[in-house]
C-alpha cells in the first residue's frame, strides 16, 4: 500500500489531498484536521488503557509484593482484634465460644477483626494476580510474626527470647526470598492457563496428588487421624495445591474481566470457582479437626511447612516461575524459605518457656544440673536388692 500527496498540494497540512494506492485500487483522501501523533487519546483508542498495562508490566511484581505484605498485616491484626473481643466476653461473664456461646457476635471489636481478616484474604487473593505464588505463599508467615508481636503488647502475652529470635529469622528469610524471587509472570490469560493445565507433567502431578488425598481421606484418616498429626495436615496441604492454583487462575480472570475480555463465557472460570470452593471447604474441615485434637503450637508450624512446600512444588510444575531464575536466585530462595521455617518453629515450639537475656545463664545452668529421673522399674529393683541380706545375695548368686 502506498500513500503520497497529490502534486496540486504536496504538503500534508490541513485541507491537503492524499492518494492511497493498494494493488489495483486508488483512493483520494483530504486532510480535514490535524492531530498530534504523540497524543495518547488518538493512539487507536488504546490510550486509556496503555498506562494500566505499562504500570502492570513495570511494577506488577511490587504491587503483588505490597499486597502480600499488607495482607499479612491485616490477617495478623485480625487475630488480635478477635481475641480481644472474646476476652471482653469472658470479662462480662458471658458463655465462652469454646463452650458453645455466641455472645461475641454482639461485640463490635470481634466484627472488626472478622472484617479485617476478610480484607486481608482479599488482598492475598489479589496478590496472586500480580506476583508469583513462590513469593506470595511464603510471605504468609509474616501474619504469624505480626500476631505474635502485637499480642505481646496488646494482650499481655509473653514473647520470650527464642520467640524474638524466631521473628528476626522470619524477617531475614522473607527479605532473602523477596530479593531472589522470580519477577517474570508466565501466565497472563485464561487460554494460557488452560494450556498449562493440559500439560502432561501437571496432569500426572495432579493425579498423584488426588491419589494421595483419597488414600489419606478414605483409609488413613479414619484409622490414624486422631493419633498422628501429619494425617490431617497433609490432607490440608495437598488440597492447598488446587486452591492456590485456582486463586491464581481467578486472579488472571479478574484482570481480564476489567480489561474487557469475555472471561465469564470461558468455561475455565467456572471450573476454577468450583475447584476453589471444594478445596477450601475440605481444608477448613480437616484443619479444624487438627486444631481440635492437637496442640496449636505444633499444628501451625507443621502446616505452614507442608502447605508452602507443596505450593512451591506446584508453582514449579504448573507456572514454571523458576525457569528464568539463575542458580544463585534458586539457592537464595530455598535458603530464605528454610530460614522462615526455622523462625516459625522457634516462634511456636518454645513460646511457653521463660527464657530471656536476664535469666539465660540460670536456665542453662539448671538444665545442666537437672537430676536424673529414675523410672519405677529401677526403683523397684533397688528396693528389692536392699531388702535382701548380704548372705542371701551370695546364695542367690551361687
Amino acid at each position: 500500500m502506498m500513500m503520497e500527496p497529490l502534486a496540486a498540494n504536496s504538503s500534508c497540512s490541513n485541507g491537503s489531498l492524499l492518494s492511497i494506492s493498494c494493488l489495483s485500487h486508488q483512493v483520494v483522501c483530504q486532510v480535514v484536521g490535524g492531530a498530534d501523533l504523540a497524543d495518547p487519546v488518538h493512539d487507536n483508542g488504546t490510550g486509556d488503557t496503555s498506562w494500566v498495562t505499562q504500570l502492570e508490566s513495570n511494577y506488577g511484581f511490587y504491587i503483588g509484593l505490597g499486597l502480600a505484605v499488607f495482607s499479612s498485616f491485616l490477617i495478623g491484626s485480625s487475630i488480635i482484634l478477635k481475641k480481644k473481643g472474646l476476652l471482653r466476653l469472658v470479662e462480662k461473664g458471658g458463655t465462652r465460644a469454646g463452650d458453645g456461646g455466641h455472645g461475641y457476635l454482639k461485640d463490635w471489636l470481634w466484627w472488626a477483626g472478622l472484617l479485617t481478616m476478610g480484607g486481608g484474604e482479599a488482598a492475598n487473593f489479589a496478590a496472586y494476580a500480580f506476583a508469583p505464588a513462590t513469593i506470595v505463599t511464603p510471605l504468609g508467615a509474616l501474619s504469624v510474626l505480626i500476631s505474635a508481636i502485637l499480642s505481646s503488647y496488646l494482650l499481655g502475652e509473653r514473647l520470650n527470647l527464642l520467640g524474638k529470635l524466631g521473628c528476626m529469622l522470619s524477617l531475614v528469610g522473607s527479605t532473602v526470598m523477596v530479593i531472589h524471587a522470580p519477577e517474570e509472570e508466565e501466565v497472563t490469560t485464561l487460554d494460557e492457563m488452560l494450556f498449562k493445565l493440559k500439560e502432561p507433567g501437571f496432569l500426572a502431578y495432579a493425579v498423584v496428588l488426588l491419589a494421595i488425598c483419597f488414600l489419606l481421606i478414605l483409609y488413613l484418616a479414619p484409622r490414624y487421624g486422631r493419633s498422628n498429626i501429619l494425617i490431617y495436615l497433609t490432607i490440608c496441604s495437598v488440597i492447598g495445591a488446587f486452591s492456590v492454583s485456582s486463586v491464581k487462575g481467578l486472579g488472571i480472570a479478574i484482570k481480564g474481566f476489567f480489561a474487557g475480555q469475555p472471561v465469564l463465557q470461558h468455561p475455565l472460570t467456572w471450573i476454577l470457582v468450583i475447584t476453589l470452593v471444594a478445596s477450601i471447604t475440605t481444608q477448613i474441615n480437616y484443619l479444624n479437626k487438627a486444631l481440635d485434637i492437637f496442640n496449636t503450637s505444633l499444628v501451625f508450624p507443621i502446616y505452614y511447612v507442608l502447605f508452602t512446600t507443596i505450593v512451591i512444588t506446584t508453582s514449579i510444575i504448573l507456572f514454571k516461575e523458576w525457569v528464568a531464575m539463575t542458580v544463585v536466585d534458586i539457592i537464595g530462595t530455598v535458603c530464605g524459605f528454610l530460614t522462615i521455617i526455622l523462625g516459625v518453629f522457634l516462634l511456636h515450639a518454645f513460646k511457653d518457656m521463660d527464657v530471656n537475656l536476664g535469666n539465660l545463664p540460670q536456665v542453662l545452668q539448671s538444665e545442666q544440673e537437672a537430676p536424673v529421673i529414675r523410672d519405677d522399674k529401677n526403683i523397684l529393683i533397688e528396693v528389692d536388692n536392699s531388702s535382701i541380706a548380704p548372705e542371701d545375695k551370695s546364695k542367690a548368686l551361687a
